[in-house]
């Protein structure tokens, strides 16, 4: 029930759903409320996997990657998504599936399998990811030679 909660609870406040027309705020200053990403299906459309049991933890990181930069190849264990600011990114996956971002897209990570994101372009990118983790265990992990 916990996880359910917390789940529409986190769409809600990352989405605006259900505030979607409300007026915020006193007088004339109206707050607009744009829902960017509701799925439930990651970038290259699998079904994202149901919560794990144990305590919720949220982490919000930004990412500045440098122009010409590969990341290292890796995989989280948990549902994230992200907003990229400025400039471009690309991600692969091990199986030849690519999304390219430009600023202002959106993205719904890979969940369990390894990809890497590159920025093939001349100007740094900025990402902001949202990642619904559980306390105490890692959100990314790196592809070790042994993977």
């Amino acid at each position: 029930m916990h996880r359910l909660l917390f789940g529409a609870c986190l769409t809600c406040a990352i989405t605006g759903s259900i505030f979607t027309g409300s007026v915020w705020a006193h007088d004339d200053n109206k707050i607009i409320v744009e829902t960017l990403t509701k799925t439930s299906q990651s970038w290259d459309g699998e079904t994202l996997p149901a919560y794990e049991a144990g305590q919720p933890e949220i982490t919000m990181l930004k990412f500045t990657i440098p122009a010409k930069t590969r990341l290292k190849t890796h995989r989280h264990p948990f549902i994230n998504a992200g907003i990229l600011l400025k400039g471009e990114l690309t991600v692969f996956t091990e199986d030849n599936k690519t999304l390219h971002l430009k600023a202002g897209d959106t993205i719904v990570e890979l969940v369990n399998r390894w990809h890497y994101g590159a920025n093939e372009g001349d100007e740094p990118a900025e990402i902001i990811i949202f990642y619904a983790g559980q306390q105490g265990m890692p959100i990314t992990i790196i592809k070790s030679a042994s993977d």
